[in-house]
């Protein structure tokens, strides 16, 4: 076969399906019991569309496979019914009208209602405690154990092969790619393998020569459906989401379903060595105990409810992962092999999309939509342990129908795992910590904690102002005016050298990096260069620092989250030959930004000697008793300073040297949130916010990391160089906020839409407060309304002086004034004007619309 998929639910026949729409018939689907024996037709068949815009693109296509089957005289069940989505609290309030925010300029009716008009759409629930709702007209039920039939007979019709009570023992590989599949019965070569075999994803995962690591893990999820309620079932009633009771109900037939995303849930099979196949003898059902609080909070919503004994409740798992979004892609360890799994709680709304997007970027090589948000690579080896898996869901499971803060709404369970050594040290300091790639970071340190009292937390979440503000003024203070340290060890750093079989006559790194980087990597040692690696789209797969060691030696520096999928990117590419390496190196090095205009005399005074730099520079220098400690002049923020990369057996004296004698120099632990507003102030993209795959350097204005008068060809320069010709479609913009309260009114946090003239533009993709300006900022891509003849955007047409920008936040509208480079601040140095200049867009001269 070509392609040979394991597991027959709803992603393994909506995968087969979508491939033979592709013209790919030699499929084969391998169940180890039968079609649907999974979990997936006992879903709760609800497919709301009322989500974050990534979610909604998915379920969108979701929704329009379905309405095709429909109408193509197939009986899946599908009603549309609409939904209601309650708020008990002002909280959620905001939330959702964030979320309507975002979601109408996209296309989505919603519209936010009262509590008499929720009566009116819904007579069954009460609404004494309702604050309001938000209500989608378009959101649809249909039944899950019909669609997951259907997409089977039809790919059957088009000749895949199914065979059943066929379980999958081992994957094997050939050069680091699938070559076969081995199962109960026999072994089928294939050139593709697509793990879609749900709860069982995981353990099937570790059936490899190289296991490929599949974070997720199945919790215990319950529904009832009534008996005897006997509602009118010609018209349905809209489905309810109870998120602040963490509850939702549809009605089927005349029946009424109530399921639960429980605030803690249970994992499935914690006490179970491996998941079995005859999974639903391996449940606890009678949990009369732990369902009757549950059923309460139903009879409460819906007093319909009271008149009737308690139904059983159906225990069903689902799988859930480790950050609560769906997992599908290309796995980082075997070429070919691809997964689909972790549909946290309904298989059905994001599966008919899901087998979509898998089988347009099997056929075509590469992706067809945004993948960051969804992408297998996002995660490490250590996500796949199956305590810290266990543990973790336990929260995600209720986080499905959490309100989410920005940048406050951190994990409890599974912490601690990955440390810098200075954790203790900053912890006792009034550090609190949030985590990325399970890396613990401080976001921000509680300078009130009393050094062996109670440890500080991060208080009650807030769409307002942070409550924490008046730490993070004072860090940012630090930085403007004296010393900031800032703890930023989880950056991914990789090591590029020469391999075992190196021709000594050719410089086989530089030429690899030359075709990987869109900016000229030939520099001189010693000298660090800023540049983006590409796709063929010319979108970024990479944003990094470059450091050149030796003359064939480079030290690499990306961002946290891209530790597996930057290091596979790059091993793909690698000369075939082996004449170049990778290490990663990530765990051998403590970092600190020293960030300020009095940081190179307190590293001059640490060091005993000069350490007045060039820009984007490097040296080993001795700090205290640590030798060989790397000092780069560039500190992520656009302020003057340096990155110290200290090997982390010297981290604690380090870091205790730079605290002692940076006393006199006004020196303070800062946290990455003030980072992070800095980073924005100063106008520089990130790489998951402004930098993704579908984005270009170009699009972002970093003109300045992209050479194409280099000699070398590179990855994405046809496609840069086609922009440059036709012009660009959209540009990164900084907006300053403007008749905004900062004490009283709802900050914008990311996600808002950006209007022109009253139409719609563009999306903001990260926000701050900026303390030099003392403005809120926005960075976001704006483009040409649709109602505009071109679609090019140019200098002249962002930068109009008739154009009215604004922002909607949660329903308030903002003025808002543009720029296309960072504001200048007050704390000026000559240092902090020579780093500066590096990180704002250049002038090139291409044609008009790529001036800055």
């Amino acid at each position: 076969a070509r392609v040979v998929i394991a597991g027959a639910g709803l992603l393994g026949n909506s995968v087969a399906y979508h491939l033979t729409e592709n013209g790919w018939t030699n499929v084969v689907v391998l169940d180890q019991h039968i079609i649907g024996s999974g979990t997936s037709d006992f879903g709760s068949g609800t497919i709301g569309l009322f989500k974050p815009t990534p979610e909604r693109n998915i379920i969108k296509e979701s929704l329009k496979l379905y309405e095709d089957l429909q109408n193509a005289g197939h009986q899946i069940g599908l009603k549309k019914c609409g939904g209601i989505n309650l708020a008990q609290t002002h909280d959620r309030v905001i939330a959702l009208k964030r979320r309507i925010a975002y979601n109408r300029p996209t296309g989505l009716f919603c519209e936010f209602i009262d509590a008499e008009h929720v009566k009116k759409l819904h007579p069954l629930v009460n609404v004494d405690d309702i604050q309001g709702a938000v209500y989608v007209p378009d959101d649809c039920v249909a039944d899950p154990a019909s669609v997951l039939q259907v997409l089977a007979n039809l790919a059957k019709q088009k000749g895949v092969k199914y065979f059943e009570g066929c379980e999958v023992t081992h994957v094997n590989t050939k050069g680091g790619r699938v070559h076969s599949v081995e199962t109960d019965i026999g072994t089928i070569q294939c050139e593709y393998f697509i793990n879609c075999s749900g709860m069982w994803a995981r353990e099937l995962g570790l059936k490899c020569k190289r296991p490929v690591c599949i974070p997720a893990y199945p919790a215990q999820h319950f529904y009832g459906l009534t008996t005897n309620l006997n509602l009118p079932a010609k018209h349905l009633l809209p489905c309810i989401r109870d998120y602040d009771a963490h509850l939702y109900a549809r009605q089927i037939d005349g029946e009424m379903l109530v399921g639960w995303f429980e605030k803690e849930a249970k994992p499935a099979f914690e006490s179970i060595k491996d998941i079995p196949k005859e999974w639903k003898s391996h449940l606890d059902q009678n949990m009369t105990n732990h369902c009757s609080p549950l059923w309460e909070k139903a009879v409460d919503r819906i007093p319909l409810l009271s008149n009737m004994a308690q139904p059983q409740l159906t225990n069903s798992p689902d799988t859930f992962t480790p950050d609560g979004r769906w997992i599908f892609g290309e796995a980082a360890e075997v070429k070919n092999y691809f997964v689909a799994c972790g549909m946290n709680g309904n298989p059905l709304q994001g599966s008919g999309g899901i087998g979509k997007a898998l089988a347009e970027w099997i056929v075509s090589g590469t992706p067809t939509i945004e993948m960051l948000p969804f992408n297998i690579q996002r995660f490490l080896h250590l996500h796949n342990n199956r305590q810290y898996l266990q543990q973790r869901i336990k929260e995600v499971v209720g986080r499905q129908y959490a309100i989410l803060y920005p940048n406050q709404s951190e994990y409890k369970y599974s912490r601690k795992l990955r440390c810098s050594p200075l954790y203790s040290v900053l912890e006792q300091r009034g550090a609190v910590f949030g985590t990325k790639m399970a890396y613990e970071r401080a976001l921000y340190f509680d300078t009130d904690y009393i050094r062996g009292g109670q440890l500080p937390t991060m208080p009650a979440g807030s769409f307002y102002k942070p409550k924490f503000f008046n730490f993070m003024e004072k860090e940012y203070i630090a930085c403007a005016q004296h010393v900031g340290i800032i703890d930023i060890s989880s950056f991914s750093k990789i090591e590029i050298k020469p391999g075992v079989h190196n021709d000594g006559d050719k410089n086989n790194v530089l030429d690899y990096l030359q075709k990987m980087c869109a900016n000229d990597v030939d520099i001189e040692t010693s000298h660090i260069v800023h540049t983006g690696m590409l796709n063929e789209r010319g979108g970024y797969e990479n944003d990094c620092m470059l450091i050149r060691q030796n003359v064939d030696h480079f030290f690499m520096i990306s961002p946290s989250s891209q530790q597996t999928r930057i290091y596979e990117w790059m091993s793909r590419n690698l000369p075939k030959d082996a004449s170049v390496k990778l290490n990663d190196v990530t765990s051998m090095y403590t970092v600190l930004n020293v960030v300020g205009p009095k940081s190179t005399q307190l590293m001059s005074e640490l060091s005993n000697s000069n350490v007045k730099l060039q820009p984007f520079t490097y040296r080993k220098l001795n700090i205290g008793y640590a030798s060989d400690v790397m000092i780069m002049t560039f500190t992520h923020t656009g302020m003057p300073g340096y990155c110290l990369y200290i090997p982390s057996e010297y981290a604690l004296h380090v870091y205790d040297r730079l605290m002692t004698v940076g006393h006199d120099y006004g020196v303070r632990d800062v946290g990455t949130l003030t980072q992070r507003f800095l980073r924005i102030d100063k106008f520089i993209p990130f790489w998951g916010d402004e930098l993704t795959s579908m984005t270009t350097p170009f699009e972002a204005g970093v003109f300045y990391s992209v050479r194409l008068d280099k000699k070398e060809n590179f990855l994405g320069r046809a496609a840069l160089e086609r922009q440059k010709r036709d012009g660009l479609t959209k540009r990164l913009v900084l907006f300053h906020v403007e008749d905004i309260d900062i004490d009283k009114d709802v900050w914008p946090w990311g996600g808002e839409p950006i209007y022109r003239n009253n139409e719609f533009c563009g999306t903001v993709t990260s926000a701050g407060y900026g303390f030099a300006s003392q403005k809120l900022i926005c960075l976001g891509y704006i483009s040409r309304p649709s109602s505009n003849e071109s679609s090019v955007i140019t200098t002249e047409f962002i930068m109009d002086k008739s154009a009215v920008y604004h922002i909607d936040i949660a329903g308030g509208k903002f003025r808002l004034t543009q720029h296309i480079h960072p504001k200048a601040t007050s704390t000026k140095s000559m240092e902090e004007s020579d780093l500066r200049r590096t990180y704002r867009p250049t002038v090139v001269k291409f044609k008009k619309q790529f001036q800055v």
